[in-house]
């Protein structure tokens, strides 16, 4: 679930961390620059493990802050096919179940990897003074006794199998020629993240 990844980055040091150690403040600005952050092809960063190599230090004209070449092991989220996790379900809808693991939530069980038979349901909400609604998917669980219901809740601990990964590059793309003169007049604005899905069959009720 956890992989350590050999990374290469320069990492600017302002003046004003000059006076404490420089493996001190090269760890501070790693982890503001990738912690909680998904890289494209790599996975969830997590935290610094170690730095294993520091190069020549350069201060360039006109910036008065270092620039190091830095080698280091970053702590990395990527879970592997077939691997099994447990996490808790976030919530349900049409396009499947949604599972979070606490500091990852983007992880989908389509309904064709669900225990079979499975059906989506819209519940209503048992609460005075309340009309609201709650979806679920259902596990048609057979027994010799019949069909018993077994309810895919909120909150509820699942065990998933990973059968798949997805990164999808979400940053933004520059107009084409033709596009070029209208967008200048619109109001545009623009967001870039990264989005990382592996999603898998349940367990109970299925890396």
């Amino acid at each position: 679930m956890f992989v350590l990844v050999e990374m290469v980055d320069t990492v600017r040091i302002p003046p004003w961390q000059f006076e404490r150690k420089l493996n001190d403040s090269i760890a501070e600005e790693l982890n503001k620059k990738l912690a909680n952050k998904v890289v494209y092809n790599v996975g969830l960063c997590i935290c610094l493990f170690d730095i294993t190599k520091l190069e020549d230090a350069y201060v360039f004209p006109g910036d008065g802050a270092s620039h190091t070449k830095v080698h280091f092991r970053y702590v990395v989220f990527h879970p592997f096919l077939d691997e099994i996790l447990i996490g808790k379900i976030k919530g349900c809808s049409p396009e499947g179940v949604h599972v979070s693991l606490g500091f990852f939530d983007d992880i989908l069980i389509p309904p064709e990897s669900l225990q079979q038979p499975a059906k989506f349901m819209v519940v209503a909400l048992t609460l005075v003074s309340s009309d609201e609604t709650e979806q679920v998917w259902v596990w048609e669980y057979e027994t010799e006794e019949g069909a018993h219901d077994l309810y895919m809740d909120t909150g509820e601990e699942i065990r998933f199998r990973v059968v798949d990964e997805s990164f999808v590059d979400t940053s933004p793309t520059g107009p084409s020629s033709a596009e070029a003169a209208s967008s200048s007049e619109e109001d545009l604005s623009v967001s870039q993240a990264w989005a990382f899905s592996p999603g898998g069959p349940a367990i109970s009720p299925g890396a």
